[in-house]
């Protein structure tokens, strides 16, 4: 039993040796259709692997992405697809969640070669989350909408106003994390927002969608296509790239955090209470072994929130630590979001946030900081289940 209890972790089993994404776009304005988006994505990161795609044996996703596995293989060539998972759930949360199951799918000798993705096209299937056009309500929904609680800012707002109220957070701190996505995504070609610099007067004069949210403070909606490769961690030398290595990963949520009507015992949470220490035991390191974040920015007072759950600052001490000079690359005290996050080079469901940190620890981004051996991706503030990534290089092994 303690053997098996042993070997019960994936620190240091699985790489990522290719990563790949297609042209971002605002939503409804790719030119592809969603198939073949997710296409160009997987093709994009076996090219980047070296690796031919019929070696592929499985696929990963999230958000009840369209584009099925079996016709993926089909359209790719694969000789055989062995594993297909998706993540329940949870919207972007699932965006490591997806990644994990891939990494567990390998470990367990499922599969060899597994592509982790995620694809959009708002333009072919409509706007993600919408409203419009619903008959019959389940679920949290069937408290809310007939209030007129119809989209996702307004009911995280009410969570991150609680927080923000319980621990005296101010408007500064969650206008720190926009300008710090903007300032890097102006350095990044790929970014929608690239050559559209936001400045604190900018940020302030904004409209608000719900407080405390202004416009900045929300996640775009885009169209485009994200993937990576994962292989068994002795495999990874055999490829074109310094691989990124799992340190760990955790997926779930506390008690009773999907209790509705918005009555979870602990209400003002991004839900990683539970999640966080899992993920830090597995890959055993801490808050303090962590060079760079990569935060889904759903909207940014669910960053503030997890990232005190991850214990990078106390509630209390947010408005000292979360500002522009501590969140940005090289040099910040806690780089965030360094190609520009969900806010600000595209929201692929948080899914480039792991594309990110694979490049942060390959040393490749265009926003590098000094300290990459380590880097956490976060997924979901807010909902459930949400998911936690964590990748290193060769040297945290």
């Amino acid at each position: 039993m303690s053997r098996q209890t042993s070997e019960r972790t994936l620190r240091g089993r699985v790489a990522v040796i290719g990563i790949g994404e297609t042209q971002y776009y605002r939503h409804g304005a790719s030119p592809d259709a969603e198939f073949k988006l997710a296409l160009k994505a997987i093709l994009a990161a076996c090219d980047d692997a070296g690796i031919d795609p019929r070696e592929i044996d499985g696929f990963s996703s999230y958000s009840d992405d369209r584009s099925e596995a079996s016709r993926l293989a089909a359209a790719l060539g694969i000789r055989q697809l062995r594993t297909a998972t998706m993540q329940w759930g949870g919207g972007g949360g699932g965006c490591c969640a997806a990644v994990a199951n891939a990494a567990a799918s390998i470990v367990a000798g499922l599969a060899d070669c597994v592509v982790v993705f995620r694809s959009l096209a708002q333009g072919e299937y409509g706007r993600f989350g919408q409203t419009s056009g619903i008959v019959s309500l389940s679920g949290e929904k069937a408290y809310l909408m007939p209030y007129g609680v119809l989209a996702p800012p307004q009911r995280f707002a009410m969570r991150v106003r609680r927080f923000m109220h319980d621990y005296g957070v101010r408007q500064e701190a969650l206008r720190a994390i926009a300008l710090a996505s903007y300032h890097h995504a102006q350095a990044n070609p790929r970014a929608i927002m690239h050559g559209k610099p936001l400045d604190p007067d900018k940020y302030d004069a904004s409209r608000w969608i719900v407080e405390p949210f202004h416009l900045y403070d929300c996640c775009m909606e885009n169209d485009g296509a994200a993937a990576l490769v994962l292989v068994a961690a002795e495999r990874a030398a055999d490829f074109r790239n310094k691989p990124a290595y799992l340190l760990g990963a955790a997926v779930g949520s506390g008690f009773r955090a999907g209790a509705a009507p918005h009555n979870a015992p602990h209400y003002a949470s991004a839900s990683f209470d539970t999640v966080a220490p899992d993920l830090y035991r597995m890959a055993g390191v801490g808050p303090m072994d962590v060079g760079v974040v990569q935060s889904y920015e759903n909207f940014t007072g669910g960053v503030v929130m997890a990232l005190t759950e991850h214990g990078f600052f106390r509630p209390d001490e947010a408005n000292e630590f979360l500002t522009f000079e501590n969140l940005v690359a090289p040099s910040g005290r806690l780089p965030l979001n360094t190609s520009g996050g969900n806010l600000a080079e595209c929201y692929m469901h948080g899914f480039e946030l792991v594309l990110e940190a694979v490049r942060q620890v390959r040393g490749t981004s265009v926003n590098q900081v000094r300290r990459n051996d380590v880097a956490m991706v976060i997924g979901g503030p807010m909902v459930t289940p949400v998911s936690d990534l964590l990748l290193g290089s060769e040297a945290t092994l």
